[in-house]
């Protein structure tokens, strides 16, 4: 399949497409940072964030799957490898283990605020694309990832 059967012109595809791969990566680290941390947070605020943590990871996990098959529907395969995240990613894994819970969450803001960052770049391209589908998808994520910024950062007293 090519983006001309959803109406859309393959050259302005592909750095959609570009854009979205490099975006799938950076939710594959940072849902296995939400996994570490809700494994291995401790101390007061443990079911708190155990919870939140959960919460974020898996809707982190199903924006994944909507990415991966959005990439899919513009007729591109997405990256599905682990050593394509990693290579791609600008989100970085880190060590959850024994980390101090206001850190954890100090990572999650730091992930969130990069995700959103793309996901505007991500927009202006989609725009120019004329690619709706793509653009009302991504806004979606990150309107989310905005409000749980919010969330967060009032969490650790950082509104």
């Amino acid at each position: 399949m090519n983006a001309e059967e959803i109406s859309l012109e393959e050259v302005k595809v592909k750095p959609v497409v570009d854009h979205l791969n490099d975006l799938l990566a950076n939710y594959h680290i940072h849902y296995q940072k939400l996994r570490g941390c809700h494994w291995n947070v401790k101390g007061p605020s443990f079911f708190t964030l155990h919870l939140k943590f959960e919460e974020l990871y898996t809707a982190a996990l199903l924006t994944i799957d909507e990415l991966a098959e959005r990439i899919l529907s513009l007729g591109k395969p997405p990256y599905s490898t682990f050593d394509d995240y990693i290579k791609t990613s600008a989100i970085k894994e880190i060590q959850t283990i024994g980390l101090k819970d206001t850190l954890m969450v100090k990572a999650i803001i730091d992930d969130l605020a990069a995700l959103i960052a793309k996901e505007r770049e991500i927009l202006d391209i989609t725009a120019a694309a004329g690619d709706d589908g793509t653009n009302d998808m991504v806004n979606r994520f990150m309107q989310f990832n905005e409000k749980n910024t919010w969330m967060l950062r009032s969490f650790v007293n950082e509104d």
